[in-house]
This record gives C-alpha cells, sequence and structure tokens, in this order.
C-alpha cells in the first residue's frame, strides 16, 4: 500500500458521518442500490442498512456484498423489520422516510444536523404502511412537475446532499467525528481490503 493511497483513506475517514444512514426497504434494482451506496460514500455516510421483507425477483446477496465493500460502505441486511429499526433507532434515535403524504415535512425544513436514519422504499410501491408507523416522521422533496415523484436513486442524491449542505454549515466535517481506535481500525479495514483488491487485478 502505498503512501498516497493510505493519506487518502485517512482524508476520507475523517469526513465520515456516523449520525447519518439510510435504510432501504424492498429496494430491489441493483442499479438503484449501486448508486445509493456511491451518494453515501460522496457524503460521508459509513454505512446502509437493507430490509427485505418481501422476495426480491432475483438473488442480490452477493451484489449487495461486492458493492459494499466497493463503497466503502458497511452493509447491514435485515429481513424483519422490528430488527433493523430497532438496531438503527439505537444507534440513530430519529427515523424519517422520504415519502408523499399528508403532513410530510418539505426537504429543506428539516434538520439533518441531528443524528436521523432516512427510509427509502420500494421502487414501485415505495415506503410500505407498516414502516410509515414506525417512523418518527415523513420528508418530501418539493417538486412542480407532472410527475409527483423522483426515481429512487435520485430522490436519495437530493435528500443526502441537502444533508451534506446543512452538515458542511454546521461544521460537521472541520473535524473527525470518529474516535482515534475507530479510525484506526477502519483504516486497517480498507487496507486490508484493498491490499487483497491489488492482488487480484494483478493475477487476472
Amino acid at each position: 500500500m502505498d503512501s498516497a493511497r493510505t493519506k487518502r483513506m485517512m482524508e476520507v475517514i475523517e469526513k465520515r458521518q456516523p449520525n447519518l444512514t439510510i435504510v432501504m426497504e424492498n429496494v430491489f434494482d441493483p442499479h438503484n442500490i449501486s448508486a445509493a451506496l456511491r451518494t453515501c460514500d460522496s457524503v460521508g455516510i459509513g454505512e446502509l442498512y437493507t430490509l427485505y421483507t418481501e422476495a426480491p425477483p432475483h438473488n442480490l446477496t452477493g451484489f449487495r456484498s461486492s458493492a459494499g465493500s466497493w463503497k466503502w460502505i458497511k452493509m447491514h441486511e435485515y429481513s424483519a423489520m422490528e430488527g433493523c429499526l430497532g438496531d438503527v433507532r439505537k444507534r440513530y434515535g430519529r427515523v424519517y422516510a422520504a415519502h408523499l403524504g399528508e403532513g410530510t415535512l418539505p426537504l429543506y425544513e428539516a434538520d439533518f444536523t441531528k443524528p436521523m436514519a432516512i427510509v427509502f422504499g420500494n421502487e414501485q410501491k415505495g415506503c410500505s404502511a407498516e414502516i410509515l408507523k414506525h417512523c418518527d416522521g415523513q420528508i418530501f422533496i418539493p417538486q412542480v412537475g407532472m410527475a409527483q415523484s423522483l426515481n429512487i436513486s435520485v430522490a436519495c442524491a437530493v435528500i443526502l446532499y441537502e444533508a451534506f449542505r446543512q452538515k458542511q454549515a454546521a461544521g460537521h466535517y472541520e473535524s473527525s467525528a470518529l474516535a482515534l481506535a475507530e479510525r484506526e481500525t477502519l483504516l486497517e479495514e480498507w487496507t486490508d481490503f484493498s491490499t487483497v483488491r491489488q492482488k487480484r487485478l494483478r493475477k487476472a
């Protein structure tokens, strides 16, 4: 591992935001998952939760695993809503759904400077009625066109970059939010993964 690569990893780890995450409920399109991972990484989110209470149309386990490693994001997969939201709430406190409905909060009025998990629902059906009952509130993206919703990967990017804007203005990226021991452990994990990947590329 060269020093420039290690330095880059350390710089990225310093910007990680352990008080923000997303939950993807029954999101089956691998491209949407990949895009969400990419956006999470770009704004400093270090982990993502997937909840599958329905059977996927095809096997996504291998893709999710490799994509999570490739994007440097830890992925947590659940099949039970209670277990997923229970763990998320313990770590992040507030749980909000990206959902257009009565009484929802416009995106730009939401406070992303406090710990929060954001739930994104299925590509066709959106967030389930059951998961909405467990959320503290709902957020929608203001629109003036004929369409009432955006593609899930686009909606994820729009919401997370508003969170990025607020958190950056609040100084959340100016110093590391992770303890030294956490940063060292993460660097070791990334270094090990990168070393293995480089060996595989050389063999190929």
